[in-house]
């Protein structure tokens, strides 16, 4: 058990591009978590950068994520990850025994201004909190 006490959790988000919902998501993730939560982001198709408006939007909430990159879905990462959570945009996983997958319904903000991005970054973070207090429970 003590053994297991030592290996952090891991999640895996995903969306198409990894460029909107995933970066935002993996940036709060790591953010809130103060680091205590492994985080992976990946698309199937990953654009050539992060959404500029995404980037405005986590800008406000003190989180940048200028530098970040798309990156491509891969097997190992799946396999790598105790949480996968796809982002309602019909990415289609590698299945694991004993992995979580869940699929988040969010709005894709590609195309949108920082205005309509704003509502999904909150959902976003709502959804990340409610992870936390399930990965990492207070008294552990």
């Amino acid at each position: 058990m003590s053994e297991s006490a030592q290996n952090k959790p891991s999640v895996l988000f995903v969306c198409v591009h990894n460029a909107g919902r995933s970066q935002m998501a993996a940036a709060y993730l790591n953010h809130l978590s103060g680091g205590q939560v492994e985080v992976r982001s990946a698309g199937s198709e990953p654009a050539d950068r992060v959404n500029p408006a995404a980037v405005e939007a986590m800008l406000e909430e003190g989180i940048d994520i200028r530098t970040e990159t798309p990156k491509i879905l891969t097997t190992e990462a799946v396999k790598d990850s105790d949480v996968v959570i796809t982002m309602g945009c019909g990415d289609t996983c590698p299945i694991f025994p004993g992995k979580r997958y869940e699929d988040w319904e969010l709005e894709d903000p590609a195309g949108k201004g920082v205005d309509s991005v704003r509502p999904i970054r909150d959902d976003i973070k709502s959804r990340v909190e409610a992870l936390i207090a399930e990965l990492l429970p207070a008294d552990a």
